[in-house]
């Protein structure tokens, strides 16, 4: 039996996926994997073809989970903030709400209670 989320990770210089048969620990996994990467990594100015951009510009992981209608993730930046998206061709960037994380956000989007509460 097909597995009915993958979650991919594209990380600098690769990437790799992992399946989940619903929605709920896919999402737990995403953020876990994510936050690590907040809190540990970091990637400073960089320029390239004259182009200098910001390490606020740069996004070393972008996670996202798909399957069964759904094309979320998140965009870690290069100084450790996180952007919460919808979207499989173009993203479109979910609005935080008060106190919400770019976690709990894309929970809310996609109708998942926050583990957390």
């Amino acid at each position: 039996m097909a597995r009915g989320f993958t979650l991919t990770l594209r990380r600098e210089g690769g990437t790799e996926k992992q399946r989940f048969d619903s929605l709920e620990p896919g999402l737990d996994a995403l953020e876990m994997e994510a936050r690590a990467f907040a809190n540990t990594e970091r990637r400073w100015s960089r320029t390239v073809l004259k182009r200098t951009y910001d390490s606020s510009q740069l996004v070393p992981l972008r996670i996202s989970i798909a399957g069964r209608r759904i094309n979320a993730g998140v965009d870690v930046r290069g100084d450790g903030s996180a952007e919460a998206w919808t979207g499989r061709w173009s993203k479109a960037m979910i609005e935080l709400q008060d106190g919400e994380s770019p976690y709990t956000a894309l929970r809310r989007v996609l109708g998942v209670a926050d583990a957390q509460t």
